[in-house]
């Protein structure tokens, strides 16, 4: 079942309660009161927090910029394969959110608190976001401000937001040694060690498993290329056998 066809239908079935989220989703729920909807089964809680999250905080960064732009619209539709019968549902939490008065920080947190134990998660949706925000080929100072913002709130540190940063930047504008999240000084051990920690952690199957709906391991898959187009550039440069 498509994580799209059963975020309203899991939240009407009391699947998220409380914090902001529970807010959002509450008040699309109630629109369908008296109406058929999908009943959200097999579709885990933290799936449906998840998407819910991506789509409030991809609102709030929307508004960074001073405007929502249709590249946006358009990359978040086709990235995420929402088919067109759900368009409204995601269009009604996007603007829910999008005209909250709270801020994107109390999305933030709840995601923080719901996923500590799993940074990993935290971090695919900080790519997700960078995803949506280098759509219309710039991601612009306000964006990024509003990134590096949720990445703290997220538990993640600077060197951590330099990393993701670098790798959403992509192998041909970011320095590989800053995708791995080490220096130029790095050992060859150390370059080897870092780039199995980071294969290891953000491998596609294991997000899966954390509770990463399928709609958005694309972006998990990209992430994987980088990391490793930038460990063949270095092995490459340095002889690495």
């Amino acid at each position: 079942m498509s994580i799209w066809s059963s975020i309203i239908g899991g939240a009407a079935g009391g699947a998220i309660l409380g914090g902001p989220i529970g807010a959002i989703i509450g008040a699309v729920a109630g629109h369908y009161i008296g109406q058929k909807i999908g009943d959200g089964a097999g579709i885990a809680t933290e799936q449906i927090t998840f998407t819910i999250g991506v789509i409030a905080l991809s609102a709030k960064m929307a508004k960074a910029d001073g405007h929502v732009s249709r590249e946006e619209i358009d990359a978040f539709r086709q990235a995420f394969k929402v088919p067109e019968g759900e368009i409204k549902n995601v269009a009604r939490i996007f603007n829910l959110a999008k005209q909250d008065a709270r801020g994107y920080e109390p999305y933030a947190r709840q995601l923080a608190n719901l996923f500590q134990d799993r940074p990993a998660m935290l971090e695919e949706l900080l790519c997700i976001l960078f995803h949506i925000a280098r759509a219309d080929n710039v991601i612009h100072p306000a964006e990024l401000t509003f990134l590096e913002n949720v990445s703290g709130i997220f538990g993640f540190t600077t060197a951590d937001f330099a990393r993701i940063r670098a790798e959403n930047l992509g192998p041909d504008k970011a320095d590989p040694y800053t995708i791995l999240g080490l220096t130029r000084e790095a050992t060859d051990k150390e370059i080897k060690s870092a780039y199995r920690k980071l294969i290891k952690e953000h491998h596609p199957d294991l997000l899966a498993s954390q509770g990463l709906p399928q709609e958005f391991i694309e972006v998990a898959n990209e992430k994987l290329s980088v990391i490793n187009v930038a460990y063949d550039r270095i092995e490459k440069e340095r002889g690495m056998k």
